[in-house]
């Protein structure tokens, strides 16, 4: 059985209100006593939390709110103890504004990384504000799109205001 944990209402071990990383180590054995066999952990990266954490702002990291790096690794090596297995809630094409790959991407029109999320040109409304391309809507309400004053694009904004979702284009690896 796969257990999901959303670590910030999960359990606190430090008093602060916030569920975190050590706080689940506590409470394996009584996951064990339920029959579950992987756990897995809604996103712990760094992140704007706009978005329930699914607004990634560096995905090699843990948020401290959560803990550190070190606390992942003993967390990791106790579910391990135990036989469990544990899976990370990773969505590559969910990143923040924050994140690096985007801010590069919003850099300029013509910045390599540009093509790793959705931009696209404004269509000029009758009084001349910038249009949207289409009518999708955001999950989270209103426009799908958001006009960037940089460049004078328009981005896909599919949920909350700090997310943006990416092409899926694969990073190119570095020429040696």
């Amino acid at each position: 059985m796969i257990y999901q944990i959303y670590p910030r209402s999960f359990q606190d071990s430090n008093g602060d209100g916030i569920g975190d990383l050590a706080g689940i180590a506590q409470r394996l054995d009584y996951l064990v006593e339920l029959g579950v066999d992987a756990l897995w952990l809604s996103p712990i990266y760094p992140s704007p939390m706009a978005d329930f954490g699914y607004d990634v702002a560096n995905y090699c990291d843990v948020a401290a709110i959560f803990g550190d790096l070190a606390q992942f690794d003993a967390l990791l090596a106790e579910v391990h103890a135990r036989g469990l297995k544990l899976m990370l809630d990773f969505v590559p094409n969910h990143t923040s504004t924050m994140h690096p790959w985007f801010l590069e991407s919003r850099a300029s029109r013509n910045n390599p990384k540009r093509d790793w999320y959705f931009w696209r040109d404004a269509k000029p409304n009758a009084d001349g504000t910038p249009g949207l391309p289409n009518n999708w809507t955001s999950d989270m309400g209103g426009p799908a799109w958001e006009f960037d004053q940089l460049t004078g694009n328009i981005t896909s904004t599919p949920s909350s205001r700090s997310r943006r979702t990416s092409t899926g284009a694969t990073p190119r690896p570095a020429r040696r």
